[in-house]
Protein backbone atom coordinates (compact mmCIF):
# COMPACT_ATOMS: atom_id res chain seq x y z
CA UNK A 1 0.00 0.00 0.00
CA UNK A 2 0.83 3.48 -0.46
CA UNK A 3 0.67 4.99 2.85
CA UNK A 4 -0.29 8.79 3.52
CA UNK A 5 2.51 10.56 4.50
CA UNK A 6 3.62 9.71 0.67
CA UNK A 7 0.94 11.18 -1.08
CA UNK A 8 1.57 14.06 -3.67
CA UNK A 9 -0.50 16.21 -5.49
CA UNK A 10 -1.24 14.17 -8.89
CA UNK A 11 -0.90 11.00 -7.17
CA UNK A 12 -3.45 8.20 -8.23
CA UNK A 13 -4.83 6.47 -5.51
CA UNK A 14 -6.18 2.60 -5.32
CA UNK A 15 -5.62 0.81 -1.61
CA UNK A 16 -7.01 -0.04 1.56
CA UNK A 17 -7.33 2.71 4.36
CA UNK A 18 -9.82 3.40 7.50
CA UNK A 19 -12.61 5.27 7.23
CA UNK A 20 -12.04 7.48 10.29
CA UNK A 21 -14.66 10.17 9.25
CA UNK A 22 -17.78 10.04 6.78
CA UNK A 23 -20.19 13.23 7.05
CA UNK A 24 -22.65 14.13 4.57
CA UNK A 25 -22.66 18.00 3.16
CA UNK A 26 -24.24 20.29 0.65
CA UNK A 27 -22.63 22.39 -1.70
CA UNK A 28 -23.81 25.92 -2.61
CA UNK A 29 -25.38 24.98 -5.54
CA UNK A 30 -27.75 22.37 -3.19
CA UNK A 31 -25.50 19.56 -4.13
CA UNK A 32 -25.22 16.32 -2.09
CA UNK A 33 -21.58 14.78 -1.27
CA UNK A 34 -19.42 13.58 1.63
CA UNK A 35 -16.83 14.69 3.79
CA UNK A 36 -14.23 11.62 4.68
CA UNK A 37 -11.07 11.32 6.41
CA UNK A 38 -8.81 8.24 5.46
CA UNK A 39 -5.89 7.04 8.04
CA UNK A 40 -3.12 4.90 8.18
CA UNK A 41 -0.49 4.43 10.12
CA UNK A 42 1.00 7.47 9.16
CA UNK A 43 -1.28 9.96 10.01
CA UNK A 44 -4.75 11.27 8.03
CA UNK A 45 -5.91 12.91 5.22
CA UNK A 46 -9.14 14.75 4.05
CA UNK A 47 -11.27 13.53 1.61
CA UNK A 48 -14.21 14.00 -1.06
CA UNK A 49 -16.83 12.00 -2.51
CA UNK A 50 -18.16 14.04 -5.04
CA UNK A 51 -20.70 11.64 -6.30
CA UNK A 52 -22.17 9.35 -2.94
CA UNK A 53 -24.80 8.15 -5.47
CA UNK A 54 -22.62 6.91 -7.77
CA UNK A 55 -22.91 2.44 -8.41
CA UNK A 56 -18.62 2.33 -7.91
CA UNK A 57 -19.30 3.79 -4.43
CA UNK A 58 -20.16 0.87 -2.00
CA UNK A 59 -22.31 1.23 1.42
CA UNK A 60 -19.52 1.93 3.52
CA UNK A 61 -19.52 3.50 7.12
CA UNK A 62 -17.30 5.08 10.02
CA UNK A 63 -14.39 2.35 10.62
CA UNK A 64 -15.01 0.20 7.95
CA UNK A 65 -11.63 -0.15 6.51
CA UNK A 66 -12.62 0.54 2.22
CA UNK A 67 -10.45 0.17 -0.42
CA UNK A 68 -10.40 3.32 -1.85
CA UNK A 69 -10.21 4.66 -6.13
CA UNK A 70 -9.30 8.22 -6.66
CA UNK A 71 -6.84 11.13 -7.03
CA UNK A 72 -4.75 13.38 -4.92
CA UNK A 73 -5.60 17.29 -5.70
CA UNK A 74 -4.10 20.09 -4.13
CA UNK A 75 -6.84 22.45 -2.11
CA UNK A 76 -6.41 25.68 -0.74
CA UNK A 77 -2.71 24.25 -0.15
CA UNK A 78 -3.57 21.40 1.70
CA UNK A 79 -4.24 17.53 -0.14
CA UNK A 80 -6.93 16.28 -0.85
CA UNK A 81 -8.57 13.04 -2.19
CA UNK A 82 -11.31 12.80 -4.86
CA UNK A 83 -12.55 9.38 -4.20
CA UNK A 84 -14.25 7.68 -7.59
CA UNK A 85 -14.85 4.25 -6.03
CA UNK A 86 -15.31 2.72 -2.56
CA UNK A 87 -15.20 -1.07 -1.53
CA UNK A 88 -15.59 -2.47 2.25
CA UNK A 89 -12.83 -5.11 3.15
CA UNK A 90 -13.33 -7.98 4.71
CA UNK A 91 -11.61 -9.18 7.59
CA UNK A 92 -8.16 -11.06 6.04
CA UNK A 93 -7.71 -8.38 3.52
CA UNK A 94 -5.60 -6.40 5.54
CA UNK A 95 -3.15 -5.59 8.63
CA UNK A 96 -4.67 -3.74 10.78
CA UNK A 97 -1.25 -2.26 12.38
CA UNK A 98 -0.79 -0.41 9.39
CA UNK A 99 -3.70 1.49 10.23
CA UNK A 100 -3.36 2.87 13.61
CA UNK A 101 -0.14 5.25 14.27
CA UNK A 102 2.15 4.20 16.47
CA UNK A 103 5.23 5.37 18.69
CA UNK A 104 8.42 4.76 17.07
CA UNK A 105 9.24 3.85 20.49
CA UNK A 106 9.71 0.72 22.62
CA UNK A 107 6.60 1.18 25.09
CA UNK A 108 7.60 -1.32 27.79
CA UNK A 109 11.33 0.42 28.02
CA UNK A 110 9.27 3.73 28.33
CA UNK A 111 6.71 2.56 30.81
CA UNK A 112 9.65 0.69 32.66
CA UNK A 113 12.04 3.97 33.07
CA UNK A 114 8.39 5.40 34.55
CA UNK A 115 8.19 2.77 36.92
CA UNK A 116 11.88 3.35 37.33
CA UNK A 117 10.89 7.23 38.31
CA UNK A 118 8.00 5.97 40.45
CA UNK A 119 10.70 4.21 42.48
CA UNK A 120 12.98 6.80 43.42
CA UNK A 121 9.72 9.33 45.02
CA UNK A 122 11.04 9.35 48.69
CA UNK A 123 7.53 10.63 49.82
CA UNK A 124 5.94 7.59 50.75
CA UNK A 125 1.79 8.91 50.30
CA UNK A 126 3.23 10.26 46.93
CA UNK A 127 4.91 6.69 45.80
CA UNK A 128 1.76 5.14 46.72
CA UNK A 129 -0.19 7.39 45.34
CA UNK A 130 1.66 6.53 41.76
CA UNK A 131 1.62 2.77 41.98
CA UNK A 132 -2.09 3.09 42.90
CA UNK A 133 -2.60 4.04 38.97
CA UNK A 134 0.52 2.33 37.79
CA UNK A 135 0.87 -0.77 39.54
CA UNK A 136 -2.09 -1.35 41.16
CA UNK A 137 -4.77 -0.65 38.50
CA UNK A 138 -3.74 -3.28 35.63
CA UNK A 139 -6.97 -1.59 33.68
CA UNK A 140 -5.80 1.73 33.96
CA UNK A 141 -2.38 0.93 32.87
CA UNK A 142 -3.26 -1.07 30.27
CA UNK A 143 -5.42 1.54 29.29
CA UNK A 144 -2.72 4.42 29.59
CA UNK A 145 0.50 2.72 27.36
CA UNK A 146 -1.72 2.45 24.48
CA UNK A 147 -3.59 5.92 24.44
CA UNK A 148 -2.44 8.49 22.49
CA UNK A 149 -2.13 12.54 23.99
CA UNK A 150 -4.78 14.14 21.94
CA UNK A 151 -6.91 13.19 18.70
CA UNK A 152 -4.74 15.99 16.75
CA UNK A 153 -1.71 18.15 17.24
CA UNK A 154 0.56 16.13 19.12
CA UNK A 155 1.47 12.66 20.13
CA UNK A 156 -1.67 11.38 18.15
CA UNK A 157 -0.64 8.13 17.83
CA UNK A 158 -0.59 4.45 20.23
CA UNK A 159 1.40 5.27 22.87
CA UNK A 160 1.63 8.85 22.70
CA UNK A 161 -0.30 9.20 26.07
CA UNK A 162 3.29 7.41 27.79
CA UNK A 163 5.82 9.27 25.39
CA UNK A 164 4.81 12.65 26.18
CA UNK A 165 4.40 12.04 29.89
CA UNK A 166 7.68 9.96 30.32
CA UNK A 167 9.18 13.19 28.71
CA UNK A 168 7.74 15.74 30.39
CA UNK A 169 8.88 14.01 33.50
CA UNK A 170 12.20 14.37 32.50
CA UNK A 171 11.57 17.82 32.09
CA UNK A 172 11.61 18.05 35.45
CA UNK A 173 13.25 15.78 36.67
CA UNK A 174 16.32 18.05 34.65
CA UNK A 175 14.50 21.16 36.51
CA UNK A 176 14.81 19.81 40.23
CA UNK A 177 18.62 19.81 39.43
CA UNK A 178 18.74 22.83 38.30
CA UNK A 179 16.76 24.67 40.72
CA UNK A 180 16.78 22.40 43.99
CA UNK A 181 14.13 24.57 45.28
CA UNK A 182 11.86 22.75 43.37
CA UNK A 183 10.04 20.00 45.78
CA UNK A 184 11.05 16.90 43.45
CA UNK A 185 8.56 14.44 44.81
CA UNK A 186 5.60 16.93 44.59
CA UNK A 187 6.58 17.81 40.63
CA UNK A 188 7.07 14.40 38.94
CA UNK A 189 4.22 13.02 40.89
CA UNK A 190 2.19 15.75 39.11
CA UNK A 191 4.16 15.37 35.86
CA UNK A 192 3.23 11.71 35.55
CA UNK A 193 -0.17 12.54 36.78
CA UNK A 194 -0.87 15.76 34.62
CA UNK A 195 -2.72 13.67 31.43
CA UNK A 196 -3.94 10.50 33.22
CA UNK A 197 -7.22 11.78 32.71
CA UNK A 198 -7.01 11.74 28.80
CA UNK A 199 -7.71 7.75 29.49
CA UNK A 200 -11.51 8.54 29.87
CA UNK A 201 -11.23 12.26 27.84
CA UNK A 202 -10.02 10.05 24.39
CA UNK A 203 -11.71 6.75 23.22
CA UNK A 204 -9.20 4.09 22.40
CA UNK A 205 -7.51 3.31 18.85
CA UNK A 206 -9.13 3.07 16.02
CA UNK A 207 -11.73 6.18 17.02
CA UNK A 208 -9.22 8.37 18.85
CA UNK A 209 -12.09 10.52 19.19
CA UNK A 210 -13.50 12.66 22.50
CA UNK A 211 -15.87 10.70 24.97
CA UNK A 212 -19.11 11.85 26.40
CA UNK A 213 -17.34 12.54 29.53
CA UNK A 214 -14.45 14.32 27.48
CA UNK A 215 -16.45 16.66 25.98
CA UNK A 216 -18.55 17.30 28.81
CA UNK A 217 -15.65 17.77 31.88
CA UNK A 218 -12.09 18.02 30.02
CA UNK A 219 -9.04 15.89 31.12
CA UNK A 220 -7.83 18.67 33.31
CA UNK A 221 -10.82 18.18 35.60
CA UNK A 222 -11.05 14.36 35.32
CA UNK A 223 -7.50 13.81 35.70
CA UNK A 224 -7.58 16.20 39.39
CA UNK A 225 -11.01 13.91 40.06
CA UNK A 226 -8.93 11.10 39.80
CA UNK A 227 -5.94 11.49 41.89
CA UNK A 228 -8.58 12.68 44.17
CA UNK A 229 -10.33 9.12 43.82
CA UNK A 230 -7.05 7.29 44.39
CA UNK A 231 -5.57 9.05 47.28
CA UNK A 232 -9.27 8.42 49.41
CA UNK A 233 -8.10 5.12 49.57
CA UNK A 234 -4.62 5.76 50.55
CA UNK A 235 -5.34 6.01 54.68
CA UNK A 236 -3.64 8.91 56.47
CA UNK A 237 -3.37 10.74 52.84
CA UNK A 238 -2.50 14.82 53.90
CA UNK A 239 -5.42 16.43 52.43
CA UNK A 240 -2.48 19.58 51.93
CA UNK A 241 -0.70 17.25 49.61
CA UNK A 242 -3.65 16.44 47.56
CA UNK A 243 -4.44 19.82 47.09
CA UNK A 244 -0.96 20.66 45.82
CA UNK A 245 -1.29 17.79 43.27
CA UNK A 246 -4.14 18.68 42.38
CA UNK A 247 -3.19 22.12 41.95
CA UNK A 248 -0.92 21.40 39.51
CA UNK A 249 -2.80 19.52 37.30
CA UNK A 250 -5.56 21.80 36.92
CA UNK A 251 -2.84 24.54 36.41
CA UNK A 252 -0.63 22.72 34.06
CA UNK A 253 -2.45 24.38 31.12
CA UNK A 254 -1.12 27.61 32.21
CA UNK A 255 -3.39 30.42 31.32
CA UNK A 256 -7.97 30.54 30.94
CA UNK A 257 -7.42 30.97 27.44
CA UNK A 258 -5.88 27.70 26.99
CA UNK A 259 -8.40 25.82 28.79
CA UNK A 260 -6.81 25.19 32.35
CA UNK A 261 -9.14 26.29 35.14
CA UNK A 262 -6.58 27.19 37.12
CA UNK A 263 -3.30 29.66 36.82
CA UNK A 264 -0.13 28.20 38.35
CA UNK A 265 0.28 29.54 42.01
CA UNK A 266 3.23 27.07 43.06
CA UNK A 267 6.68 27.24 41.87
CA UNK A 268 6.12 23.57 40.65
CA UNK A 269 2.62 24.31 38.77
CA UNK A 270 5.10 26.78 37.12
CA UNK A 271 7.49 24.14 35.97
CA UNK A 272 4.97 21.35 34.80
CA UNK A 273 3.23 23.65 32.49
CA UNK A 274 6.30 25.11 31.07
CA UNK A 275 7.87 21.44 30.49
CA UNK A 276 4.22 20.16 29.32
CA UNK A 277 4.40 23.13 26.99
CA UNK A 278 8.15 22.76 25.96
CA UNK A 279 7.31 18.78 24.97
CA UNK A 280 3.61 19.57 23.38
CA UNK A 281 5.33 22.27 20.84
CA UNK A 282 8.70 20.35 19.99
CA UNK A 283 6.67 17.47 19.14
CA UNK A 284 4.49 19.17 17.05
CA UNK A 285 7.37 21.01 14.97
CA UNK A 286 9.10 17.68 14.87
CA UNK A 287 5.28 16.33 13.35
CA UNK A 288 5.04 19.05 10.84
CA UNK A 289 8.63 18.21 9.51
CA UNK A 290 8.44 14.99 9.50
CA UNK A 291 5.04 14.70 7.83
CA UNK A 292 6.56 17.67 5.34
CA UNK A 293 9.95 15.94 4.37
CA UNK A 294 10.15 16.42 0.80
CA UNK A 295 9.07 20.33 1.27
CA UNK A 296 12.87 22.14 1.73
CA UNK A 297 11.36 25.66 1.51
CA UNK A 298 8.99 26.99 4.03
CA UNK A 299 5.75 24.99 5.25
CA UNK A 300 3.69 28.45 5.20
CA UNK A 301 1.81 30.17 8.37
CA UNK A 302 1.30 27.69 11.04
CA UNK A 303 -1.92 29.21 13.96
CA UNK A 304 0.05 27.09 16.88
CA UNK A 305 3.49 28.59 16.30
CA UNK A 306 1.96 32.19 14.67
CA UNK A 307 4.74 32.04 12.15
CA UNK A 308 5.52 30.93 8.37
CA UNK A 309 7.78 27.84 9.46
CA UNK A 310 10.57 25.73 7.80
CA UNK A 311 12.97 23.50 8.66
CA UNK A 312 16.66 24.81 9.67
CA UNK A 313 19.25 24.09 6.82
CA UNK A 314 22.51 23.95 8.87
CA UNK A 315 24.68 20.94 7.91
CA UNK A 316 25.35 18.05 10.23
Amino acid sequence: MKYIRDFREGDRVSGIYLCKHKQGAVTKNGKMYENVILQDKTGTIDAKVWEPNNPGIGDYSVLDYIEVYGDVNNFQGTLQVSIKRIRVCQEGEFEPGDYLPVTSKSIDAMFQEMLELIRSIKNPYLKKLLESFFVEDQEFAKAFRKSSAAKTVHHGFVGGLLEHTLSVTRLCDYYCSAYPILKRDLLLTAAMCHDIGKVREISPFPQNDYTDDGQLLGHIVMGAQMAAEHAAKIQGFPHSLLTEVQHCILAHHGKYEYGSPKIPALMEALALNYADDTDAKLETFKELLENNAANTGWLGYNRLFESNVRASKMEE
